[in-house]
């Protein structure tokens, strides 16, 4: 079955808005959890505009201490130094290496495959030395995929804007967009990396996307939590689980 993992950093904006402690991130995380979510993502940026530190170690902490059923904690962020310290204190069990560029409101795209190698394949290395799994957020396209391959990393992370955009053509152009990162999916199975994927997937999307080869797990936070305002997050997350895994 396809994993998926909630990402809960828009609990966190609508809390930071007015200040306080609701709503709380930490229930929203025992919300999904109670409805059968796997896994659980958060973003904390430097700015700390929606997850903060303390929420991460918060989080961490308390699915640490979870039942019986085990659930897992990826950490999604650029790895400045801060970030990487947090996750070495954290140590969930995934951390997606996302590059940020400033000013930006949301990721806008992976990794070039020209970026120097040296400092990541150090900061991967640092990372699977604690058994933290390490994904890389790329574009669909051979070059930063065996780029991340290249530096270590045990996954990548699929940017998917590109796909929900074409997607909302319809007939053509959203086979073509699903047959391109089929292609890439292949290819980062072919070289031995796991395939996740992430950004603007939602529960009409997915339908097709649920199809791609080899795809281990999908993150998704922004359509999620909207949908919840109006039908509630124990809902929501149980329909993004029977779509993932349809009977």
């Amino acid at each position: 079955m396809i994993q998926l993992s909630v990402n809960v950093n828009k609990v966190a904006t609508l809390r930071n808005s007015r200040g306080g402690n609701v709503p709380s991130v930490l229930e929203a995380v025992d919300v999904c959890v109670a409805a059968g979510a796997p896994g659980i993502t958060v973003h904390p940026r430097a700015d700390e505009r929606h997850i903060t530190a303390r929420d991460t170690r918060e989080i961490a902490a308390h699915l640490k201490r979870g039942g019986a059923r085990r659930v897992e904690f990826n950490i999604e962020g650029d790895p400045r130094p801060d970030l990487i310290d947090l996750v070495l204190a954290t140590r969930p069990d995934q951390c997606t290496m996302v590059p940020v560029t400033p000013g930006e409101i949301t990721s806008q795209a992976g990794w070039s495959a020209e970026t120097s190698p040296e400092r990541m394949t150090a900061i991967v290395k640092r990372l699977q030395m604690d058994g933290i799994r390490v994904s890389i957020f790329v574009d669909p396209l051979e070059a930063p995929i065996r780029w991340a391959k290249r530096i270590g990393a045990d996954r990548v992370e699929l940017y998917t804007e590109p796909f929900a955009v074409e997607f909302l053509k319809g007939g053509a152009s959203a086979r073509a967009a699903f047959e391109l990162y089929a292609a890439a999916s292949t290819l980062a199975h072919a070289l031995g990396l796991g395939v996740n994927a992430g950004h603007d997937l939602d529960l009409d999307n997915l339908v097709l996307f649920r199809t791609l080869p080899h795809l281990d797990e999908v993150s998704i936070g922004h359509a999620l939590v909207s949908r919840a305002l109006f039908r509630g997050l124990h809902t929501v997350v149980r329909e993004y689980l029977d779509v993932l895994d349809p009977k």
